[in-house]
């Protein structure tokens, strides 16, 4: 008993040593554990120490809290989300979208949305959207390979704004409009010599191998004719002198209307990001600086047209457009414009014979005239200013779009002004000099010929220059040379035209640019009213009156108009006449319109 009582006991011992060891165990483990996990919370609060310090968060803070305190707001929170948003980073571009759309008049248009990371979310910054149209040199196309060309153009545009547009521009400062317009312009350029080197290769592949003998194999002119043939020869040579052939039209390169829209797009971000109206962003581009006032272009308003489209077989006047009298506001010039078109509704209504059709509204808002001749819309406005109690020549002036280039039949040499009405060069140069003599009113003509016919611009700006200016059309002819006697320049933002390309070209032709489109070709938003505002234009051409899409830029032109009169610095456009009437044509370098493809400016 009592060995077994002390062996228990002896056990008993080892089982306390035992629990001991285990416990001094235990109690190190835990003094370990917490001892790493003070050791990582003391490393973590000294790394959010640093973090607040280097980002200098409690001074923020702090400030914050002094101001809320001084300004006692009555919405707190929203007052030191405001203070914060202040110091948020400037967006960058996150990503863009291309989406095919349609215009008013069921036109495919291409539509670049812009994305940002604002307070460390994206979001949709805006859109621009431009639709697609072609030169007058593309009108041969029938109508099914049109439609097809402008599918393909605009699925293009939408592939490069989705896929390259949008790996190059990503992370970019959407207020870097240079940098992004280079960047867009470099793709451009690059795309474009690449599809010209492809089409000189097609070219030479496929001229017949055997072509250069047989041009070296053929008999000269003079061993194989006689000298009548030779002298039939040479009347066909001067025939050809008199008669420049057509230049071949500039290419649109399938999907150049991804350049326009996404420079656009990326403007209004960037006005957006400013806070600031897209005229003002605009003008702050241009003159390195928002200006201290502000002046609104001329609003030029089509009254009528009387082109190929129209009912009747006069051709020659696409629109005859009203120039009204400097000074006045927009809301003026919309209800002065609208009472004039009734009033020569009124008249052709009466004058219409029963099952006839006078005059038809086109989708572009514009009143196409059923006439024969140019002097008869001509005298149906100075009938209805009469009866309106206008003063035509003082109160209001005109201009003609004749839009000649595409009136040329190549094939006789002349222009079919009518239906079956054919006029030389030279004709027409004394018809436009008998409307003007007859019409004094009219005191702008805009393309009255082809660029080729550079003799018949000369002659023509000798013999009305002095009460009539000439203008052109650059849009689609942005490297041709100067024309004789022209006083101001037509532009139209499409395709590859980058915001800073129209700066440019201001800047260079300041004074003498016309910024508007055709009323028969769409423009599917209203920042041209704010880039009309923000570059400095005397005119701007917006359409008609009868049109969602026109007006929609007519609304936001009085908008710009009232919110700068709000401001006290609008300055009325008397104190800056235009120069359109009086200012003699500007002599400029032969490259000075190559300006539209490049922002080297």
């Amino acid at each position: 008993m009592g060995c077994f009582h002390g062996n228990r006991q002896h056990k008993d011992c080892r089982s306390s040593d035992s629990d001991d060891t285990w416990a001094i165990m235990s109690y190190r483990g835990f003094m370990s554990r917490v001892s790493t996990e003070a050791k990582d919370f003391y490393d973590i609060k000294n790394e959010a120490a640093e973090f607040y310090r280097v980002n200098r968060v409690p001074e923020e803070i702090e400030r914050a809290l002094n101001e809320l305190f001084f300004h006692k707001p009555e919405d707190v929170h929203g007052y030191l989300a405001n203070y914060f948003k202040n110091l948020c980073a400037p967006p960058r571009i996150s990503r863009l979208k291309g989406r095919e759309v349609y215009d008013a008049r069921g036109q495919l248009a291409i539509e670049a949305e812009v994305f940002c990371i604002v307070c460390n979310k994206e979001k949709s910054m805006s859109s621009a959207a431009i639709s697609s149209h072609f030169g007058p040199k593309e009108t041969s196309l029938d109508w099914k390979a049109k439609c097809q060309e402008m599918a393909d153009h605009v699925m293009t545009a939408a592939q490069w704004i989705n896929e390259p547009l949008n790996n190059m521009l990503k992370g970019q400062n959407p207020c870097d409009q240079s940098d992004v317009d280079h960047i867009l312009s470099n793709f451009f350029m690059a795309h474009y010599l690449e599809e010209k080197d492809i089409q000189n290769k097609q070219k030479e592949e496929s001229r017949s191998p055997s072509e250069a003998e047989v041009i070296l194999s053929s008999p000269l002119p003079a061993q194989t004719k006689d000298k009548k043939s030779v002298d039939k020869g040479k009347k066909s040579n001067t025939a050809e002198k008199s008669f420049p052939p057509a230049d071949p039209p500039e290419p649109v390169l399938p999907g150049s209307l991804a350049i326009g829209s996404v420079s656009l797009a990326v403007a209004k971000t960037g006005a957006k990001t400013q806070g600031i109206p897209l005229y003002k962003y605009i003008a702050a581009l241009k003159n390195r600086e928002v200006p201290t006032q502000f002046h609104i272009p001329v609003s030029l308003v089509t009254l009528l047209s009387c082109g190929k489209i129209s009912p009747g077989k006069l051709s020659l006047l696409e629109e005859v457009i009203l120039i009204p009298k400097a000074g006045q506001r927009v809301k003026q010039i919309i209800t002065m414009t609208f009472e004039l078109q009734k009033e020569m509704m009124r008249i052709v209504n009466a004058s219409t014979k029963a099952g006839a059709t006078q005059a038809m509204l086109c989708d572009s808002g514009v009143l196409a005239v059923n006439y024969e001749r140019p002097e008869q819309p001509l005298d149906l406005i100075t009938e209805a200013c009469a009866n309106f109690g206008l003063a035509l020549g003082t109160e209001i002036h005109l201009a003609v779009h004749c839009a000649a280039p595409e009136l040329m039949d190549y094939s006789k040499g002349k222009y079919e002004i009518a239906t079956g009405v054919l006029k030389s060069p030279d004709e027409l140069v004394d018809l436009y000099q008998t409307l003007i003599s007859k019409y004094p009113a009219v005191v702008a003509l805009i393309d009255p010929f082809r660029r080729e016919d550079i003799d018949q611009w000369e002659k023509l700006s000798n013999v009305i220059g002095n009460s009539c200016s000439l203008l052109s059309d650059i849009t689609y002819k942005s490297k041709a040379p100067p024309l004789p006697g022209v006083r101001c320049h037509i532009l139209k933002h499409t395709h590859e035209t980058t915001v800073s390309d129209l700066i440019c070209i201001t800047s260079e032709h300041q004074g003498s640019v016309l910024m508007g489109t055709t009323y028969s070709e769409p423009c599917s938003d209203d920042s041209l009213s704010d880039l009309a505002v923000g570059l400095g234009l005397d005119y701007v051409k917006l359409g008609g009156l009868r049109s969602a899409e026109t007006m929609t830029k007519f609304n936001r032109l009085i908008s710009i108009e009232e919110e700068l009169a709000q401001q006290g610095i609008l300055v009325s456009e008397e104190k800056h006449p235009p120069p359109l009437f009086t200012e003699k044509p500007q002599e400029r370098p032969a490259t000075a319109e190559s300006t539209l493809p490049d922002t080297a400016c």
